[in-house]
């Protein structure tokens, strides 16, 4: 490992710790009286993840210049909006799974009824700590909400979601499958970068559309390599069932392309991420380069 590289890990040690003890503060001062739906909004939001949203806020943040403690708030409600997409999707009305995160799912937890509220107040929280945030301006956090609510939504994850169910064990071509995985998975990756360089206001218009590019990239990669692992991981390296994408016909990356091909997919999605945020000096953009490495080197 080179220097420049050990300072960028340290660079996502550090963030992500200071991150991991804000949202447990958040959480904990956000408390209802339910004490069983407290608790397993705590077990969906606390135990385990790999905060890449998160991360990624602070990274776009560091590229423009705006300091992690600027943007913990945003942070905190990309990774609660995160933690509601995956108990919903967990459902067994949804793809019906049974581990996350090398443990239960929620609703095996804590039953069907209460995961759903946990993913509706997980889905609240998220709005609610942005619109009362202190952090920033008035109007980077309506633009930090708009983001957020126009990548969850009719337009993006729900949308990608809907589509998902309507095409197990049906055929799907693969520009109809790449558009699927943007909504689904691509936009809350493009909606936690764009949380984080909204903070800059004087942002120049290359240097947002080179943000917005790496993104995109990053997103699609993110849910070819989620693919591929799927195929060549384990339930117990990936920390959920694997082989279900098969197991229930829904079409995939590698379905559709071949495993071969999928993996020169995501080499060259990886290599257009970096390509699109060298439009950031080199200093502020490594942050970025730091997780281009962690998504596309991924093992779970």
């Amino acid at each position: 490992m080179s220097f420049a590289q050990s300072i960028q890990l340290n660079w996502f040690d550090e963030t992500r710790a200071g991150f991991e003890t804000a949202l447990a503060e958040k959480l904990n001062q956000s408390k209802g009286p339910s004490s069983e739906l407290n608790a397993a909004i705590e077990y969906a939001l606390l135990d385990g993840g790999k905060r890449l949203r998160a991360m990624l806020v602070f990274a776009a943040g560091h590229a423009v210049e705006t300091p992690a403690s600027e943007l913990s708030d945003a942070a905190c409600a990309i990774e609660a909006m995160h933690a509601y997409s995956l108990v919903h999707d967990d459902l067994p009305s949804m793809d019906n799974d049974v581990l996350r995160r090398g443990k239960p799912t929620c609703h095996v937890k804590f039953g069907e009824a209460f995961a759903l509220l946990a993913g509706d107040a997980l889905q609240t929280l998220a709005f609610q700590w942005l619109a009362e945030s202190e952090q920033g301006n008035v109007q980077v956090r309506i633009q930090q909400i708009a983001a957020l609510a126009g990548a969850s939504g009719l337009q993006g994850m729900a949308a990608g979601q809907a589509i998902d169910l309507a095409h197990v064990g049906k055929p799907m071509d693969l520009q109809s499958l790449a558009n699927m995985h943007a909504r689904k998975t691509g936009d809350l990756i493009s909606a936690s970068v764009r949380m984080g360089y909204v903070s800059n206001t004087a942002l120049s218009a290359v240097e947002k559309n080179g943000l917005e590019a790496y993104a995109h990239c990053l997103g699609l990669a993110y849910q070819v390599i989620d693919d591929i692992l799927d195929v060549e991981s384990t339930s117990e390296v990936l920390g959920k069932t694997s082989g279900k994408d098969a197991l229930n016909n829904k079409p995939t990356m590698v379905s559709l392309m071949g495993l071969g091909e999928a993996k020169a997919l995501l080499a060259r999605l990886r290599e257009q991420a970096f390509t699109a945020c060298e439009v950031i000096a080199a200093p502020r953009r490594a942050p970025l380069e730091t997780l281009v490495e962690l998504i596309t080197n991924r093992k779970s």
